[in-house]
């Protein structure tokens, strides 16, 4: 049987692809993650390539694993890159400096297909606008005291309780949340993988 692994431990992803009726299996990347140079969506894109190899490295012996998905998911404000937050502290300067204006969420998409004993990549990354109304100090405080945004790149979930901040987006709502859907299987259509096909 030919396998999908999505190489990510993100619920969020597994729960959009789980949407799309998509048969995988979740093995998440050990490695480290490390934001190198360079603009947005390169900086994503070489994320999202790095969790894909390392875990195609630990999976090539098991033949059946036909395709690997890797992906990650920046926040980008004034083309400065806005990881997970290190404290509360750096939660709020975030999400203060977002309130009232727009930014950027990027993820990067890597498949890596199965050709024999090699791996055949294709790799891009999606962009999509995010515009806030104004947020208070204190509605900042409260949601960070839900403890929700300490995960999250950009230090808020759009799916959750700061989603009721926004005041609009600009592009596919999937790829804030942290995988464009739609792209992924256009692009795969675009070689000839049906990729519901698999794993059946």
């Amino acid at each position: 049987m030919e396998k999908i692994v999505l190489a990510s431990a993100s619920p969020r992803r597994k729960e959009l692809l789980e949407r799309a009726d998509l048969k995988f299996t979740v093995v998440p990347s050990s490695g480290e993650e490390e934001i190198g140079g360079g603009t947005p969506d390169q900086v994503v894109e070489n994320l999202s390539r790095s969790k894909a190899f390392s875990v195609a490295e630990e999976l090539k012996r098991e033949k059946e694993v036909k395709l690997v998905i890797g992906a990650d998911t920046i926040v980008a404000f004034q083309n400065h890159i806005l990881g997970k937050p290190v404290d509360e502290q750096d939660a709020f300067d975030t999400l203060t400096r977002l309130s009232g204006n727009s930014h950027q969420v990027y993820t990067g998409v890597t498949v890596l297909i199965r050709k024999w004993d090699a791996w055949e990549e294709h790799t891009f990354s999606e962009r999509t606008d995010v515009h806030f109304y104004s947020v208070s100090e204190e509605e900042i405080r409260d949601y960070i005291c839900t403890g929700e945004p300490m995960d999250k790149a950009g230090s808020y979930g759009i799916q959750g309780r700061f989603g009721v901040y926004v005041k609009g987006i600009e592009g596919d709502y999937n790829n804030v949340v942290g995988l464009p859907v739609g792209r992924l299987f256009y692009e795969m259509k675009k070689i000839g993988i049906d990729m519901r096909g698999m794993g059946r």
